[in-house]
This record gives structure tokens, C-alpha cells and sequence, in this order.
């Protein structure tokens, strides 16, 4: 990591997990290379775009003012860790299942007296409420979201063929707060507003040695590897694997290809830490066009053996046979 960012963390703010990583660029939007890494889907932060300008004086007395009684999703953890689940999974998985974190709905004021009020020992928290039709009601915060670098956003997804914007998740997060190795299935425009948040990235390619949940899972797209306390006995690839790391502060902006693992920390430098994401779908041939080249990339290969999966739990009906059969064609005991 660069020095310059070396000064936006420290031990024991930040973990280094005994994880071997490399800088991902930091480079003006202005950059021709900026623009080639987005479009060979490989990461970089844009610390220039001015993509979410308007929203840099967005501090909780700002959001306050302007979302007080609106309704928010707070995600509560026992533990620093947020580590995403599905509900409607849990029933097909096994009875032990327990939830990691909680959540429910509230006013986004008692949210914030939550949020100012929490010490070491309290559950942490943890908001992410898409910016919908139903919180924004303030024309001030509307007037900020109209001027966002909406044109440069635009150019990104037209030139990358990306699909249509789908969400814009606004998050707010307790300091310390750690959403583990996943993955998601679109593009990502990640802004940082305020404070400063570290990721570590993965490419595709290491999905065997990040050792996903199977797609029936509640965990799905999560990394059963506990960064923390990894059991390099039941994950012993995961000894292997190299990261790619980056500081993002307020203004900058991290293009998140679909697919790509990442590790999320809200560093100490602030109480909270304040993200806006902008999701887009993938294009409609992404990968799957009439000629197919060889070899497939990292996400190609992730792709088909999430479908083969979801495959195999149709045909089979019991999410307990999919594994085992899973592996015996692997090791090519199965004809």
C-alpha cells in the first residue's frame, strides 16, 4: 500500500489478516487507463468523478434535517460483523441455522440518536435504506441527488454495456463495522461520503479459495472463511490468496466489478461512516454471446457453477445430495 494512504489507518484500527495485498490504482476519471480498467471489468478508484459532489456535506445533522421521519432498515450485530443473510433461505437449510445480525424498521431520527449515542459494547449498527420514492421527500435532498455526475455515470454505462441502474443504497455504518468476503452479481459505483472505508478485493478466479457457501445457503455469495480465526485445515487454500486493497475517503469513488469479492471495513477515523453504491445490472451478452472465447474469465466460470447448482438443487430436491454429487463429478467418480 502507498504511503499516502498508509496515513488514513492504523494498527489496531485495521486488521492486516496475515493477507498478502497489492494497491488497487488510484487515478483521475480523467485517466485513459481509468477508463480501460472499468471496461476489462477490473478495479480502480476515481478520486476526481465528482459523481457525488452534492452529497459531501451529507453528516448526520444534514440527513437529519432532511430524512428525520422517514422509515430506515438498521441491520444490529452482537459482533463487528455483518455478515449478510437471506431469510427466505433459512428454510432450506438446516434447523441450527442461527441469524448473525438482526434488523428492523425506524425512524431515521432514533436511528441517529442510536447512532450518536453508541459506545464500545453496544450492538453495533448498521443502516441501508435504498434512496426511494418513500424516504425522500425533502426537495433539498432530491435537488442534491439530481446534481450527482449523473452524465459521467451514464457515459460508464453505456460505453461498458452495462444493464439499467437498479439501486442506490445509502449506508451508514458504526466505526469498526466489517461486512466479510462476498460477492454480488452487478456493477458497482461505490461513493464514499464521509469517513473512510477499507476493501479488500479478490478477483473471480479465487472463488476455490474463498470457499463460498452453496447457492440453497442462507450465506450464499458469502465466503465461509472467517478472516479473523481461519481454519486453514478445513480452508487450506485460503492460505494462497492475495488481496487487492484501497482506502476509499469522502469523494472518492470505487468501480466494483460484478463479481469480484470484497471485504469491507468503516475504519476509526470517524464515529460513522456514510456510503452511497450505485448498482447496475449486468449487460445483457455479458459472457454468453453466440461465439464464446476460450479460456472463460473468472466471473464466466462462477457464473455456470452457481447455475449448475441451482441446476442440481431442482432436479435432485434435496439440498443434501447436491454437494456430495457435486463432488464426486469433480473427482470424476460419477459417469
Amino acid at each position: 500500500m502507498e504511503d499516502t494512504e498508509r496515513t488514513l489507518w492504523n494498527e489496531p484500527a485495521s486488521k492486516r489478516y496475515g493477507i498478502s495485498t497489492v494497491s488497487i490504482p488510484r487515478l483521475s476519471y480523467k485517466d485513459p487507463l481509468a477508463d480501460k480498467l472499468i471496461a476489462n471489468m477490473k478495479p480502480v478508484v476515481l478520486t476526481d468523478t465528482n459523481l457525488v459532489g452534492s452529497a459531501l456535506k451529507w453528516d448526520c445533522c444534514y440527513l437529519l434535517e432532511n430524512l428525520g421521519n422517514s422509515p430506515c432498515t438498521v441491520y444490529m450485530s452482537k459482533t463487528h460483523k455483518f455478515k449478510y443473510f437471506d431469510a427466505n433461505y433459512t428454510k432450506k437449510c438446516d434447523n441450527d441455522f442461527s441469524p448473525p445480525t438482526e434488523h428492523k424498521m425506524m425512524r431515521f431520527q432514533e436511528f441517529v440518536k442510536h447512532l450518536k449515542s453508541w459506545k464500545e459494547g453496544d450492538k453495533w449498527l448498521y443502516m441501508q435504506e435504498p434512496l426511494s420514492e418513500e424516504i425522500l421527500k425533502s426537495l433539498q435532498l432530491i435537488n442534491d441527488i439530481l446534481t450527482f455526475n449523473w452524465g459521467w455515470a451514464r457515459r460508464q454505462q453505456k460505453q461498458n454495456n452495462w444493464g439499467p441502474l437498479t439501486t442506490n443504497l445509502l449506508m451508514i455504518s458504526t466505526q469498526g463495522s466489517v461486512t466479510p468476503a462476498h460477492f454480488d452479481n452487478q456493477h458497482n459505483l461505490f461513493a464514499q461520503i464521509y469517513g473512510y472505508k477499507r476493501f479488500i478485493l479478490f478477483p473471480p478466479e479465487d472463488y476455490d479459495k474463498l470457499y463460498p457457501h452453496p447457492v440453497w445457503h442462507p450465506h450464499d455469495r458469502q465466503s465461509q472463511v472467517d478472516f479473523d480465526y481461519p481454519d486453514y485445515t478445513k480452508f487450506p487454500k485460503f492460505h494462497d490468496i492475495k488481496g487487492h486493497e484501497a482506502i476509499l475517503g469522502p469523494g472518492d469513488v470505487l468501480y466494483l466489478p460484478l463479481y469480484w469479492w470484497h471485504h469491507v471495513e468503516s475504519l476509526f477515523q470517524t464515529h460513522f461512516t456514510i456510503s452511497l453504491n450505485f448498482w447496475y445490472k449486468a449487460g445483457p451478452n455479458l459472457g454468453l454471446s453466440e461465439t464464446i472465447m476460450y479460456p472463460l474469465e473468472g466471473y464466466q466460470k462462477m457464473a455456470i457453477m452457481r447455475n449448475v447448482e441451482k441446476m442440481l438443487v431442482e432436479a435432485l430436491r434435496d439440498v443434501n445430495e447436491v454437494g456430495p454429487l457435486l463432488r464426486a463429478i469433480l473427482e470424476g467418480r460419477y459417469t
